[in-house]
């Protein structure tokens, strides 16, 4: 990494941001491209990449979002994250990056596949419909770094991390995902701004990682991995949405009831990652789920939470 020119396409996200924070002690040159330039225009992406010639290229760039989000933007979250992929990924060829590494998700694994999710898992099955428009272009993309690595020779490699969290992250009730949206509901309850109510049953089981760690896992990834297959990048641990409420209201302060709204959907009852690949090559997370809610509520708290007076 010393001395590369790195791209990090979608520098201003959760994970972009984190990207730039880690790589900062990599001797590296960070290069992020300015927000007049749209990853879905072909053109300013190719002309981007001519005039700046990176040599690695991190494609966290992406249109992301909740349940809610995925039902209700169901075009957006295709076309538009098909075109980012095209987009960067045929540029980062036509300019001769030596690497390439895209982000995907760990919703492209099917809904019913065998617990804990395998690499090989892909396409084994139907995917959660509450989220399959991302999904399907989280595959799409894969697939052309696959498709390029074949017919070009490119290094180009790709990362399927779990449920990310951390600062920066979105919480906006109606786009955000799981985790931000306990943190803000357990926040407004605290602050008298009514129930904390969770979407679904509780039952489901979820891994999470915070993202400073996913940025690690990255550049460990840049370092060491070179192959077609796809990365599952985790932590290891679940746990239930009414165990994670449970422990959000804890660490955010919230003593009123927790209230599940049985009439919301749960999406897929069970979403475990099976990171032993990853393990393999010498990589694992430090930051723990407790640990991770409590820095990322601070960050919340810092940057625009709601401030009416607590009424504990």
């Amino acid at each position: 990494m010393v001395g590369r020119k790195v791209y990090v396409a979608g520098h201003r996200g959760m994970v972009g941001s984190a990207l730039v924070r880690r790589l900062e002690g990599e001797g590296c040159h960070v290069l992020t491209a300015p927000r007049e330039t749209d990853l879905r225009e072909q053109a300013l992406v190719r002309q981007w990449f001519k005039e700046n010639a990176p040599d690695v290229v991190i494609l966290a760039a992406a249109k992301v979002g909740g349940i809610w989000a995925n039902d209700n933007a169901p075009a957006e979250f295709l076309y538009d994250n098909l075109a980012i992929e095209m987009n960067v990924i045929d540029a980062a060829r036509e300019n001769a990056a030596e690497k390439l590494l895209f982000l995907g998700s760990s919703c492209i694994y099917p809904r019913d596949a065998p617990q804990p999710m395998a690499e090989d898992a892909l396409l084994t099955g139907p995917l959660e419909s509450t989220n399959e428009w991302y999904a399907i272009a989280k595959i799409a993309g894969i697939k052309l770094c696959q498709a390029y690595r074949r017919q070009y020779g490119c290094d180009f490699i790709s990362a399927m991390p779990t449920n990310l969290y951390g600062p920066g992250d979105n919480f906006d009730l109606a786009t955000s995902h799981v985790l931000p949206a306990l943190i803000r509901k357990a926040h407004e309850a605290r602050i008298g701004q009514g129930d904390f109510t969770v979407w679904g049953t509780g039952s489901p089981l979820r891994e999470f990682l915070h993202v400073d760690d996913f940025a690690d896992a990255c550049v460990h990834l840049l370092k060491t991995y070179s192959g077609e297959v796809p990365v599952n990048v985790g932590s290891g641990q679940e746990v239930s949405i009414r165990e994670l409420a449970k422990l959000v209201a804890d660490i955010v302060g919230s003593a009123g009831e927790l209230v599940f709204d049985g009439t919301k959907p749960d999406g897929t009852p069970r979403k475990l990652l099976d990171s032993s690949y990853l393990a393999g090559l010498g990589w694992t997370p430090k930051i723990t789920l407790a640990q991770g809610i409590a820095s990322t509520y601070e960050a919340f708290l810092a940057n625009g939470a709601p401030t009416h007076t607590d009424r504990k």
